[in-house]
């Protein structure tokens, strides 16, 4: 083993590093555990740095100091805590939440006497020194390391409940967690290499491998899923489809960007390049340029079980290999065909029109279309906090409950909730003047807004119960793009104006999709698949435009159709997320579930999305006015894919 030898790096260019002498103390940090990979690393690093730092300093000026070593156990210590009596680190660093999963943002470090006294502050708080003056620097630090180093009020709530823990790991020693542990991590490591796609081609990539550095692993699996075709399988959707399992699993880096790098083969350049293409930690960009930014983890503790283990296992099973007829008698995307357009017929079955973003829409028998963004009046409004950041549903569902309509003759938007007694008018003609106008940013794209009065936003605190501000769009920069990140299984690259909406102007649904789903959600819950079903509505998917008529899913191939006169282009299928599984009841109570959005992943997925519905742009040929004849009307006849 040796050490790479790196520019040493200084946060003061100005100060001098000098070559330490004998005396000189430097300090040698490492994981006894990967979090990463969970490779374990050889504790006889501690032996060999202490006493014989040249052997892999290798002539470096560095090793003629007197070396002390760190050990963080924080992920080791779960299962195979450090034998100091064998292993004399002058430091060791753990986490309770690792060892026993509670509580949260409590630590511990474990010091050798003598090697305390040469830890120093530059500062001090509350309960670290025994005497101070305020009007002058002097200050009389508390002797003792841990008066020295516990700032404030410690946690000793948090620290009571750690000797519940300690009973817990005592009454199944730690040797049999290891094992039990490592059996479980064996096991899905071996089902995982063995999975194959009906090509032969492999479902897994590992991550670590064992050298003479490491030593055994932990109870960490990390890993990426590839397709047959072999790209990658965002961990995104590994993670969205597992918690639809019931399976928690981490993604992404784990914040270890090092060993993250390392095994996706990541350089500086890539990593400067995704942050450049808006990658940042936590979000949802987890394959750029046909490489993953992050990955998969699964973490066995003494509470896991075989049958956890095994579940997984099937869920990677049922979910990632791709056999002969892995979409069950079902519609595949169609991705521009016309194969199953034949004679039938389509006609516009209702309209509805959302006009404050995330709250309840209404439905209309003709609606005109506006000059720039889809429905006149669509998600024209929006609802932000007091910071500044956008409210939806996915953060404030109770949004769902606050219904509109709109009197396009009086030129007054109405609004109720069953959280407020008064239903609130709001007059877009005459209230335009009264607030003032900023500018706010939504999905990259920055709008100029019109503010109201207190009063109406009060109203609307007392609607959601939080405080927020309502803001009307009144321009945005137009043309724009609509992902950032193209994805070659959706046509994005076409431009166009928008409001509030995410994607595009409009969101169209068949009703005999709806059907089609709605069938399959209850033979899924028929055969136990998931919990109780209830009738799926067109309106769970918030859609703009339902038409009926024609086979299920003959939307996925419409590249362009007319709708009356009007012509609409097709920008691809609309990914759906975790909202459609939410509904609210008679009762005004939010339920949540697992469907339909499971039941959509098992054969309406495609590239790590899961598609229902199709999204439009209006193609305007001409100005739009009330008086012409661009007018949506109930009842028109719908023509896909018209030249």
């Amino acid at each position: 083993m040796k050490v790479l030898q790196y520019q040493v790096q200084r946060r003061n260019e100005a100060s001098s590093l000098e070559e330490p002498t004998g005396e000189a103390y430097n300090l040698f940090a490492f994981p006894s555990e990967c979090n990463f990979s969970g490779l374990r690393f050889s504790l006889d690093l501690v032996k060999i740095i202490k006493e014989d730092p040249a052997r892999i300093l290798e002539g470096s000026p560095f090793c003629n100091g007197r070396w002390m070593v760190l050990i963080d156990a924080a992920k080791g210590s779960a299962t195979e805590p450090p034998d100091l009596s064998l292993y004399p680190a002058d430091f060791v660093v753990m986490s309770f939440y690792k060892l026993f999963g509670y509580p949260t943002g409590l630590g511990v470090l474990i010091a050798r006497n003598d090697a305390s006294r040469l830890l120093k502050k530059t500062y001090f708080s509350g309960g670290t020194v025994a005497t101070s003056i305020a009007d002058i620097d002097f200050v009389r630090r508390r002797k003792s390391v841990e008066e020295l180093f516990e700032d404030g009020t410690i946690s000793f709530l948090s620290i009571a409940s750690v000797h519940h823990g300690f009973k817990i790991l005592n009454s199944l020693t730690v040797s049999a967690i290891s094992r039990h542990t490592a059996s479980l991590a064996w096991y899905v490591r071996k089902k995982l290499l063995g999975l194959r796609h009906e090509n032969g081609a492999r479902v897994c990539t590992l991550y670590g491998d064992s050298k003479a550095l490491f030593h055994d692993f932990g109870p960490t699996v990390s890993f990426n899923l590839k397709r047959s075709d072999g790209s990658w399988s965002g961990y995104r959707e590994v993670e969205k489809l597992a918690s639809l399992s019931g399976i928690q699993l981490r993604t992404g880096c784990f914040c270890n960007p090092g060993a993250c790098a390392k095994y996706l083969g990541l350089s500086h350049l890539d990593l400067r390049s995704n942050f450049e293409a808006g990658h940042v930690c936590w979000d949802d960009h987890d394959i750029i340029h046909e490489k993953p930014t992050g990955a998969v983890r699964v973490s066995f503790g003494y509470m896991s079980t075989f049958e956890d283990a095994k579940k997984f296992i099937d869920f990677v099973t049922s979910s990632f290999i791709a056999l002969p007829n892995w979409i069950e008698s079902g519609y595949q995307l169609m991705q521009g065909s016309e194969s199953r357009l034949g004679a039938a017929s389509f006609y516009l079955k209702s309209i509805t029109v959302y006009p404050i973003k995330s709250c309840a829409g209404f439905n209309v028998e003709s609606w005109p279309l506006s000059t720039t963004a889809g429905l006149l009046h669509d998600r024209e409004w929006v609802l932000a906090s007091l910071s500044g950041e956008i409210l939806t549903q996915k953060k404030v569902p109770e949004m769902c409950f606050i219904s509109t309509f709109i009197d396009l003759d009086k030129g007054i938007l109405f609004v109720e909730s069953p959280r407020c007694q008064v239903k609130l008018p709001i007059n877009f003609i005459t209230d335009s003047c009264n607030g003032g106008s900023e500018q706010i940013k939504l999905n990259g794209q920055r709008y100029e807004v019109q503010s109201y009065k207190n009063e109406v936003n009060i109203w609307f605190s007392n609607a959601i119960g939080r405080p927020c501000t309502l803001f009307r769009c009144f321009s945005s920069s137009h043309n724009f793009c609509l992902n950032k990140i193209k994805s070659a299984s959706m046509r994005r690259e076409v431009q166009s104006v928008l409001n509030f909406s995410n994607e595009a102007q409009f969101l169209l649904i068949s009703e005999e999709s709806v059907s089609d789903l709605s069938h399959r959600v209850s033979t899924n819950v028929q055969k136990g698949a998931c919990g109780a079903a209830s009738q799926i509505s067109p309106m769970r998917f918030r859609p703009n435009i339902v038409i009926s008529g024609g086979e299920p899913y003959a939307e996925d191939g419409w590249k362009i159709l007319k709708i009356g006169n009007k012509y609409f282009t097709s920008l691809g299928g609309c990914n759906r997320c975790q909202m459609i599984n939410i509904v609210h009841d008679e009762a005004g109570l939010l339920q949540k579930s697992n469907e339909p959005l499971a039941t959509l992943a098992s054969y309406r997925r495609m590239k790590g999305k899961i598609f229902f519905g199709i999204l439009l742009k209006y193609e305007r040929s001409e100005p739009v006015g009330r008086d012409g004849d661009l007018w949506l009307q109930v009842g028109q006849d719908v023509h896909p894919n018209v030249s």
